[in-house]
């Protein structure tokens, strides 16, 4: 009996997906931007909003966008926004630099993360 459930264990954790095992996708990473973003954060280059505008944010060094007074704390991280550095703030903005002005609470899903990193970048490579 145990030789059967850990059989369909490994079974149900080969066929589901994990952030690894999908490619990133810009086009879904809109769609949540539109949806979970978009209320405090802008792509639409020079636009400020409540956050900071985020149409070049990938790849620059963090509370390096004018316009926009960043957190003493932001400021001090010395972070440059790479895909992990990102997935990681989005993960738990308050943990990853605690003091930061973000109320976000966080992003969970590893997947969604990856979709939303990618549709920065992609803004990045198309100037903003």
């Amino acid at each position: 009996m145990k030789a059967i459930i850990l059989c369909i264990a490994i079974a149900i954790s080969m066929s589901t997906a994990s952030a690894s095992d999908v490619s990133p996708n810009a086009t879904d990473g809109r769609a949540i931007f539109a949806a979970q973003c978009s209320a405090c954060h802008s792509v639409v280059p020079g636009q400020a909003d409540i956050g900071p505008n985020l149409s070049r944010v990938y790849g620059e060094k963090a509370a390096n966008i004018p316009g926009y007074a960043f957190s003493p704390a932001l400021k001090a991280a010395h972070i440059i926004w790479t895909s992990a550095a990102l997935k990681k703030f989005l993960l738990s903005p308050q943990m990853d630099v605690p003091g930061t002005k973000m109320p976000f609470m966080g992003m969970r899903s590893a997947i969604k993360r990856a979709d939303i990193v990618a549709y920065l970048a992609s803004l990045r490579r198309k100037g903003g």
